[in-house]
């Protein structure tokens, strides 16, 4: 079957995420180190053991998850399995772990840009974000126009059909958040958030880590990543340095990024990294699409037997 990996955001991380991996593979262990090199701190002590508020500092969790992903792709390496993908795709923060699966980024470069952005949003202190549970996208943007003279609001995560998250100014998001209701959403949950993610509202982030991004070593992608902001495949450097300063503005189109992914032939996701928040997601967009997780040293196993199936 064709296969797309999948690679988690921020919301997937969780104390004690990576250890198991990390005590059973040698390849696991070496990442981390280079991660704990990199970063000049103990990123496996923070994973392993917390404290669970200085692992969900934005500026933590990003290098935090990115680690964890690539050492469970390093530690299925060790063990002798090739996925061979048709295309990845990762979800925010996940994107940067897809493309280091995708071989544009190496880990180091990645690790690198990641805590920076992770820096540069943990600085923006603007807006205020919202979930919106059962309301369709059409209806909820356009109660985001609706609000529009109160400032930007707009459909920042595009999760699963009525699953979305707004994003804008506090109170443009409290009003969206009070028509949405009016409009039939079910339950509205404001995010414990320090600033607008993925609107306008984060345009100086975007502008910070820009130069960064402009001067990092990336190559072509071996494998095409579904882009975030576009929810269609790229593959060349220009392409993917547009986007990774792109996608810091603009809504994560994750229902469109899956329907891509089935409209390019995938029958199998695999999501690789903490957790299985992804697979929840695709079993809403797609229940045709089988489901796989790597989240655990156990799980190897499990996607050798898959692999050894085809």
């Amino acid at each position: 079957m064709t296969i797309g990996l999948l690679f988690p955001g921020q919301g997937s991380q969780k104390v004690g995420m990576g250890r198991e991996v990390y005590e059973q593979s040698a390849a696991a262990r070496a990442i981390f180190a280079e991660a704990n090199a990199v970063l000049g701190f103990d990123l496996a002590a923070l994973c392993f053991d917390g404290p669970e508020a200085d692992l969900t500092a934005t500026e933590n969790t990003q290098p935090a998850l990115l680690t964890v992903s690539v050492a469970l792709l390093a530690a299925l390496a060790e063990a002798g399995i090739v996925l061979k993908p048709s295309v990845v795709a990762g979800h925010s923060l996940g994107e940067y772990s897809a493309l280091v699966a995708a071989k544009a980024l190496d880990f180091a470069t990645a690790l690198r840009l990641v805590r920076q952005r992770g820096e540069l949003m943990a600085q923006a202190s603007e807006g205020a974000m919202a979930a919106i549970i059962g309301l369709d996208l059409a209806p909820l943007e356009a109660v985001c126009t609706n609000v529009s003279e109160l400032g930007a609001c707009v459909v920042a995560n595009q999760n699963a059909p009525g699953q979305l998250v707004i994003s804008g100014t506090s109170a443009a998001v409290a009003a969206a958040s009070e028509q949405a209701k009016a409009a039939g959403a079910k339950k509205i949950m404001p995010l414990n958030v320090s600033a607008a993610f993925h609107s306008p509202l984060m345009e100086a982030t975007a502008a910070g880590l820009a130069p960064a991004i402009a001067t990092a070593t990336i190559a072509a992608a071996q494998v095409p990543v579904i882009a975030n902001s576009t929810a269609q495949a790229i593959s060349s450097a220009a392409e993917i340095r547009a986007e990774l300063v792109t996608q810091i503005t603009a809504p994560v189109r994750w229902i469109a990024t899956i329907e891509q992914m089935a409209a390019l032939g995938v029958q199998t996701v695999i999501e690789i990294g903490a957790g299985s928040v992804l697979t929840g997601l695709v079993k809403r967009i797609d229940p045709s699409l089988q489901r796989l997780n790597l989240a655990s040293f156990d799980d190897i196993a499990k996607i050798g037997e898959y692999n050894n199936a085809q």
